[in-house]
């Protein structure tokens, strides 16, 4: 499953969401993790609903992304593209969640993670 990461350097989960220029995108499995992209958020005008879109649209194939902050109008435009905004509240190593996010697929994932891992069939990450 893809899963993108607000960073600077790709090391630590630094960045608010909306204010991000670019995403480190990995694909992450129980067994295996690799650093795949870092996609690039280009100008898309002034309006904030704008950047929110363009983030989002950059985002359209990740289940998952990690940022240290997040608003709630585009916390919103994620789940209703079935990607689930995940917030650390405080710098974070992006190894630290692969890590977790790994522990976690081998065992029995919550069912917002599954839904996450098979976010093509899934109608929302806000059923159950």
């Amino acid at each position: 499953m893809k899963i993108a990461f607000t960073t600077k350097t790709g090391e630590m989960i630094d960045q608010h969401f909306g204010m991000s220029d670019s995403f480190h995108i990995w694909e992450i499995g129980p067994d295996e993790a690799r650093y795949l992209e870092t996609v690039t958020v280009g100008s898309h005008g002034e309006d904030e609903e704008d950047k929110i879109c363009a983030r989002a649209d950059l985002l359209k194939d990740c289940a998952i992304v990690y940022t240290m902050q997040i608003g709630g109008p585009a916390a919103a435009k994620l789940v209703a593209r079935k990607i689930h905004p995940m917030k650390t509240n405080a710098e974070v190593p992006v190894a630290e969640i692969v890590a977790k996010l790994q522990g976690v697929l081998k065992g029995t994932p919550p069912p917002w993670l599954r839904k996450a891992m098979n976010k093509d069939q899934a109608a929302s990450f806000l059923e159950d």
